[in-house]
């Protein structure tokens, strides 16, 4: 039988890189996939579809609402969009209309990331203008209030690797600012994996991934106020159109949300015990220096870091190209091979894989080694 990479000649790809967009992001589980099937063979009213899940899901949450997006990238344009219009109908057919004249939403300048796409580019797709606080490397409490004017509609706070962890205010602060001056906080938490700290934290609407540490559809998810959400959903209406999600999809990451919250994601312990196995292997390999390190994002996640010896003639970034190269392509965690270090991260990779990386590594530092 044709595999689906001979029948669309496609790269086979080992995914070791984490949870990332660009290589389909995540294995889905199995509950979602059997809720995707059912729902795709289904009809629904569409609207009480939104809102019933988005119900039933805050009522596992804990939380006043929920709604269901396409992506997280979704919910920050979305959400951005409903706290300018304020359930306005004219706002949600005239998004852009120079009538809604609030439009500014702060970011501190070292969250004005690019995630796969810039973030000020999903605020502005929501009608927003970033207006960044601070500096690259430092955001207090008070750098975010000088930027507060009439204009602000909202302080949107990026928790994610991508962001610079250095000297930043926590989500706490940033709540109290926007608390302090009447503005709802928006946090995009898309790769995370506590669906409730943040609301706990102060936090009015928080945006994940369905995805990612979720491992469920292609979608996203916005919890938090009712009547911010019902903003949100009413976005449907208008540049939520473009993006909107179908009925498989919102069953699929419902069902995966269930599945989550009983058995959660797998354990740093976990992943320690994998990764011990395959270190040791790296390790055994002439001038390769592996070892287990942690998610500089301070999250519960461990991975390979692969460091070479004076002896192999090969840069960081050229082993990384040549892993990708291969048949079949390895990605690995790439942030730091202009250091030289190769990261590995293996939660979407299993033990077949991991060999599959060893030998590889294998055949790169050999032709290398002086």
């Amino acid at each position: 039988m044709t595999s689906i990479y001979e029948k669309y000649d496609l790269k086979q790809v080992i995914n070791a890189s984490g949870k990332m967009t660009a290589l389909g992001v995540s294995k889905y589980v199995d509950a979602a996939l059997d809720a995707q099937r059912l729902g795709g063979k289904s009809f629904f009213e569409m609207d009480q579809l939104y809102s019933q899940v988005g119900k039933y899901l805050a009522g596992l949450l804990g939380c006043e609402d929920t709604q269901i997006v396409s992506s997280a990238s979704a919910g920050i344009a979305q959400s951005v969009a409903a706290l300018i219009g304020k359930g306005s109908q004219y706002h949600v057919y005239n998004p852009y209309s120079p009538r809604m004249t609030a439009r500014e939403i702060i970011v501190p300048k070292g969250h004005n990331v690019d995630f796969g796409a810039p973030i000020q580019t999903m605020v502005e797709l929501g009608g927003g203008r970033v207006v960044e606080a601070g500096y690259a490397n430092k955001c207090t409490p008070s750098l975010v209030e000088d930027m507060i004017t009439e204009d602000t509609v909202a302080i949107l706070y990026v928790k994610s690797h991508h962001s610079v962890q250095k000297s930043m205010l926590t989500v706490s602060e940033a709540a109290e600012v926007a608390k302090k001056h009447d503005l709802p906080l928006i946090v995009d938490a898309a790769a995370e994996q506590d669906l409730t700290k943040y609301l706990e934290e102060g936090a009015d609407l928080v945006i994940y991934s369905g995805a990612k540490a979720l491992e469920g559809t292609s979608s996203g998810i916005v919890i938090g106020k009712k009547q911010y959400i019902e903003w949100v959903r009413l976005q449907g209406k208008g540049i939520g159109r473009a993006m909107k999600i179908g009925k498989e999809n919102i069953l699929g990451l419902a069902a995966a949300i269930e599945y989550y919250l009983e058995h959660g994601s797998e354990s740093g312990e976990s992943m320690k015990s994998r990764l011990a196995p395959f270190v040791e292997a790296l390790n055994e390999l002439p001038e390769v220096n592996a070892s287990v390190v942690q998610d500089l994002a301070g999250r519960d996640i461990y991975r390979a870091k692969v460091t070479f010896g004076d002896g192999v003639n090969l840069s960081g970034v050229a082993a990384r190209d040549l892993l990708i190269a291969g048949q079949p392509a390895i990605y690995l965690r790439d942030h730091q091979v202009n250091n030289g270090v190769l990261e590995f991260d293996i939660r979407s990779v299993d033990e077949s894989e991991m060999a599959q990386i060893v030998e590889a590594l294998r055949d790169i530092v050999t032709q290398a080694s002086n």
